[in-house]
Parts: structure tokens; C-alpha cells; sequence
């Protein structure tokens, strides 16, 4: 069977991918890769393939997805397949960048709750039923992991590379999946994706923003689940 690593999303862990650990763990030995230790894409992504199978489908959800194509960059041999999700291939953005700066500065000094809750949670979801019950376990996730790590995290995403010549190299099978309603990572930067990777499939989730997997967990396991369906059938 081959490996699924899943690498989530800022201030997330392993319960960002809980439906689909669940739906798929039958078909496949599933590792979630922590993200906390090191405040840049290279070491993370070092860190990561220092522990991962030799060979294996790698899927991430926004910073997760950021962190994938790094990973791809140093090791395209050993990613069978690739998702990306809610993500964005680009360098970070000069007034993004600004943006982070003060963030940095609050969580420092104790602020970690004031950000989460004010700045960050307001932009992750779609209107659901679901969406008080999914931003508390955001905050839940994001308090769990703490101050230390959003400054990390924070840095690593403000100076990361831009990735589109790694995506245009790549020739597994790939996916690329958004909510149709995510705010920070949109549509059409999807769209860039799906254009520069050769054999891709592209999936919007109805009724979603930036935390599909939560938000609307059949439809993102089903594009997952083709998605895998469409890697070899054993690992050579």
C-alpha cells in the first residue's frame, strides 16, 4: 500500500484531517507530519522527508500545501503523487509580508488569542452549519500549538519561494482543491496551479472556504479518494 503524508494547514494539526484519516486509513498508512519546529520552508521541509517513507502520496492544505512543493523541489523522486489544497504557489506578497510583522510582535506578547480570533479565524470559513463548531476547533488547534509556533510558522511563510517552476516539472499524478469560497487562498490561483501541472485534476468544493476538509468532508475524501485511485498500484 502506499504511504498518504498529510501536512496541514497554519496553526493546525492532525484534526484537520480527521474525516479523511478515517474514510481512507483502510487503503493507505497515513502519516500527518508536524510543522513547529524550524521557521523556514527548507528546514521544514528537510525535517519532514528525514522522517518520511522512502516513497509516498503527499497531500497538504494551505501553509501544508506551501510546504508540499517545497518537499517536491528536494525530492521529486520520492513524491508519487501529489494534492494540494487551498494553497498558493507564489512567494509571499510584499503587503502580506507587512501584514505578518505586527502579528509576530502580538503573539510574542501574548496576544495569540486576540489574532486567532480577530485577524485570522474571521477569514477561514464559509457560512455553514458547521462553522462555530469548526473555528472553535481552529482555536483549539491554534492555542494547543501556541505562541512559539505561529512566530515560526509566520516566518517560514513570509520568506518562501516561489514554486511555479517546481509544479511544471512535476509529472505524477496531482490535484489540486479549493473551497469555491476561500478568501485567502482564491480560485484563481487554483486555477494557476492546475494549468502549470501536467497531469492534474482540479477540484472546487461547493459550500467551502479555506478548511474544506472540515467544511464539507465527503466531497474533499471523494477528490482525494480519485485522486489516489489514480497513483500506481504498488510502490516500485
Amino acid at each position: 500500500m502506499i504511504p498518504l503524508l498529510l501536512l496541514p494547514g497554519m496553526m493546525c494539526d492532525a484534526r484537520l484531517f480527521a474525516p479523511q484519516v478515517a474514510a481512507l486509513s483502510a487503503q493507505h498508512p497515513i502519516m500527518v507530519a508536524p510543522m513547529t519546529q524550524h521557521d523556514s520552508m527548507q528546514a521544514l521541509a528537510e525535517a519532514v522527508l528525514a522522517c518520511a517513507p522512502p516513497r509516498f502520496a503527499l497531500a497538504g492544505l494551505s501553509m501544508g500545501g506551501i510546504l508540499a512543493m517545497e518537499m517536491l523541489r528536494q525530492a521529486p523522486q520520492r513524491v508519487l503523487g501529489l494534492a494540494l489544497m487551498d494553497t498558493n504557489p507564489l512567494a509571499e506578497a510584499p503587503e502580506v509580508q507587512a501584514r505578518r510583522l505586527p502579528q509576530i510582535q502580538a503573539a510574542r506578547n501574548g496576544e495569540l488569542d486576540r489574532i486567532m480570533r480577530e485577524e485570522m479565524k474571521p477569514n477561514y470559513l464559509a457560512d455553514g452549519p458547521k462553522r462555530s463548531q469548526i473555528l472553535d476547533l481552529c482555536m483549539a488547534m491554534a492555542l494547543g500549538l501556541g505562541a512559539q509556533v505561529f512566530v515560526r510558522q509566520s516566518l517560514a511563510l513570509m520568506h518562501r519561494p516561489d514554486q511555479r517552476q517546481t509544479l511544471a516539472r512535476y509529472d505524477g499524478p496531482s490535484l489540486v482543491l479549493c473551497g469555491r469560497g476561500d478568501q485567502l487562498c482564491p480560485l484563481e490561483r487554483h486555477k494557476l496551479m492546475a494549468e502549470l501541472l501536467p497531469h492534474n485534476e482540479l477540484a472546487i468544493i461547493e459550500q467551502a472556504g479555506h478548511l474544506p476538509t472540515l467544511e464539507q468532508p465527503e466531497a474533499t475524501t471523494s477528490a482525494l479518494r480519485r485522486w489516489l485511485g489514480r497513483l500506481p498500484s504498488a510502490l516500485s
